[in-house]
């Protein structure tokens, strides 16, 4: 009892949460599952109704599944995208109470108590929200009690409403003992000792139950029953890094927009400097006083909360912003940041990345941060395989290559040259180029990895010589011993 009130919960529990996030975008018909690897085993991770209809289950392997249902369709599952969801979940449910927190994997805890009257009482809110869950294409089983665990046992195993009184035993005695939140192991002895439903565990002794099984066991018969409180924790909001201004009068020269663009970003990175965050999306939404507005969206390169660093950024795309009759409120919101630690500060820190990170930002502005790349070192001897092509706004760079051998800058695919013998030729045409050997270094051998399937590597060995040419052109050369042949695969600077 809370103020004479009695405490009503909601439990909402989706069964196939996973699959249906996954159908509500591509909808199939048929028999439907998610699959996830485990132990090098993919198993079934969420299945549809059809398929659960077939007696397909969630941990069988995907091969007996296929074997059962030749015709069942799969994806794989993503734990993290449906984590998402099931918080966007948890927002969508604040419109019938303030706390709402989330119950496991699968399923959601509110607390209504007061709050039930406003939506024409608790038969009609449960109504309402299986109406709209189920519009939105979700399978939800609803359970509503006087206790967190009461409304948890009637959603998995009893789903229905249990009456508003102190009894809560005669709601939940003819349910197993499974719904009081137990573990397997607990719950299968405890039906090997004939404690199968609710009731036949209240009415047990209490010691020898607490000797063979802990006090857990009872604390969840307690708490089920309201005589032991179990509280409700509602997740927080993330935190929202926006801000505005209002002008009294409207403003339209540029110097006027910067300079309110300047105190917005010392606000907003002072809010961002507070949960240690940086920027890596901002939003200026201009307003007109004909109501209309634009927009200026900033990329950054890295994480960033200096506004002497971002104000330069922001300046392209404030000049192209029309005043039309004035702008009277500017509107500065991060809208994507990253973690941003504070860093310790000396004289003997280096401004180059700093320096760098801008440069991206602006020509990000300009051809797009994704277009801007750069090259990063691979574990691979292979030459083909030695580096990686990365954006540069979403990598960090490396000190090298680990191969203390030189390697050219400029690679292409290997082009043939006339020449026999394990020796480079003394005299080859490439590219329309009569070329004259001056000095050879090498062999370097290379082995491919057999590891891997990659068509160019199937010949086997290689061994690589660092030519240098008469007429000044600097070549890596190949020949390869078990189908002897030379070519050309880069040239040095």
């Amino acid at each position: 009892m809370f103020d004479g009130i009695q405490r009503r919960v909601v439990s909402l529990w989706f069964p196939r949460l996973a699959s249906d996030r996954v159908l509500r975008q591509h909808l199939r018909n048929g028999p439907f599952a998610l699959t996830l690897k485990q132990q090098n085993v993919n198993r079934i991770y969420c299945l549809n109704g059809e398929a659960t209809q077939l007696g397909l289950h969630q941990g069988m392997s995907y091969a007996d599944a296929r074997a059962f249902c030749p015709n069942l369709q799969s994806a794989p599952a993503d734990p993290t995208k449906d984590q998402h969801f099931l918080h966007i979940l948890r927002r969508w449910a604040t419109r019938y109470c303030p706390w709402v927190g989330v119950e496991g994997a699968d399923g959601l805890v509110l607390d209504v108590t007061g709050s039930t009257h406003l939506l024409g009482g608790e038969r009609a809110m449960i109504v309402d929200m299986r109406r709209r869950l189920s519009r939105a294409g979700l399978s939800v089983q609803i359970g509503l009690g006087n206790t967190r665990g009461a409304a948890w046992a009637l959603a998995h195993y009893g789903e229905g409403i249990a009456p508003s009184s102190d009894d809560m035993l005669s709601a939940l005695g003819s349910l197993p003992v499974a719904a009081l939140r137990l573990d397997e192991k607990t719950s299968v002895a405890l039906q090997r000792l004939g404690l199968r439903k609710i009731c036949d565990l209240a009415a047990a002794p209490r010691a020898p139950l607490t000797r063979r099984f802990g006090p857990s066991l009872l604390l969840r018969l307690d708490q089920a029953l309201g005589t032991q409180p179990e509280e409700i924790t509602p997740l927080k909001d993330p935190p929202r890094y926006g801000v505005r201004i209002t002008f009294p009068e409207p403003i339209g020269l540029l110097t006027d927009v910067i300079a309110g663009t300047e105190r917005l970003l010392i606000q907003l990175c002072r809010k961002l400097k507070t949960q240690e965050k940086g920027a890596r999306m901002l939003c200026i939404t201009l307003r007109r006083v004909d109501q209309d507005q634009q927009q200026v969206e900033l990329r950054l390169a890295r994480p960033l909360r200096d506004p002497t660093r971002i104000l330069p950024l922001f300046e392209r795309g404030l000049a192209e912003v029309d005043a039309g009759f004035g702008i009277d409120q500017l509107r500065l919101e991060a809208t994507q940041v990253a973690p941003l630690p504070v860093r310790q500060i000396s004289h003997m820190s280096d401004r180059g990345t700093d320096k760098l990170d801008d440069l991206i930002s602006r020509l990000g502005t300009r051809v797009g941060l994704d277009n801007i790349q750069r090259f990063l070192p691979a574990d691979s001897h292979i030459p083909e395989r030695s580096f990686l092509i990365a954006p540069a706004s979403y990598s960090e760079p490396k000190s090298g290559w680990a191969n203390a051998k030189p390697r050219p800058l400029c690679l292409f695919l290997p082009e043939p040259i006339a020449g026999t013998g394990p020796q480079p030729p003394s005299r080859f045409r490439w590219r329309r180029m009569s070329l004259t050997t001056g000095r050879a270094t090498g062999p370097e051998r290379i082995a491919p990895e057999w590891w891997l399937d990659d068509e160019n590597w199937c010949s086997g060995l290689r061994d690589y010589w660092r030519v240098e040419t008469t007429q000044g052109r600097r070549l890596w050369l190949f020949y390869t011993p078990q189908n002897p042949g030379w070519f050309v695969q880069g040239e040095f600077a």
